[in-house]
């Protein structure tokens, strides 16, 4: 039991933690383009992430993958902003979002995100007898954590649209821009080459 609370609380902290906050970005950028009404379509969008995720952080703990950290780190803010930029292509679309391409970015994505983490995940995990479970119990961890933020994202999208009289395109606009200015830099210190 001890070992779940742990690997829940490192999922958890993996995703909550504001010093670390690329995740909390990407998120942003993909939910931003929903309403609350849309949270189905939100979850299947953050458990294809999760599961990315941990497809990737299971190849790197059964060292089937590696790769090259200081490309995976320019490689996540480079995922954050193609997100948001997409939102700023398609934000006068007056229809609801092409579920299609989020959900590609959703699991792609993933997949490039769990890369980041995977060398210190391989390293806690490396003695364990079982790497399946601790892998499980980190991903509920994350899971948990991103339906936190997504909620939050809505929750404040629609106080934004509702109360404040916000247009769904301006939000859309607004927030994306904001992801956008916090990557670039980002992307101009991770640069690899």
């Amino acid at each position: 039991m001890e070992d779940f609370k742990l690997f829940l609380k490192l999922g958890l902290d993996h995703v909550l933690d504001f010093s670390a906050y690329d995740h909390i970005l990407f998120l942003i950028a993909l939910a931003v383009v929903y309403q609350l009404n849309n949270w189905k379509k939100v979850l299947w969008l953050i458990t294809l992430f999760t599961i990315g995720h941990t497809l990737t952080l299971a190849l790197s703990a059964y060292k089937v993958l590696n790769i090259r950290i200081d490309i995976v780190e320019f490689l996540i803010p480079l995922t954050i902003f193609i997100t948001a930029f997409i939102n700023l292509l398609t934000a006068n679309n007056s229809s609801s979002p092409k579920v299609n391409i989020n959900l590609f970015f959703a699991f792609f994505f993933g997949l490039i995100h769990g890369l980041g983490f995977s060398n210190y995940f391989r390293m806690i995990i490396e003695d364990t007898d079982s790497k399946l479970l601790p892998l499980i119990e980190f991903a509920l961890g994350i899971e948990v954590a991103q339906v936190i933020i997504v909620l939050g994202i809505l929750l404040i999208g629609l106080f934004a649209q509702r109360v404040l009289k916000v247009s769904k395109r301006d939000w859309v606009l607004i927030l994306s821009s904001i992801v956008i200015g916090f990557v670039i830099p980002m992307l101009i210190e991770r640069k690899f080459w």
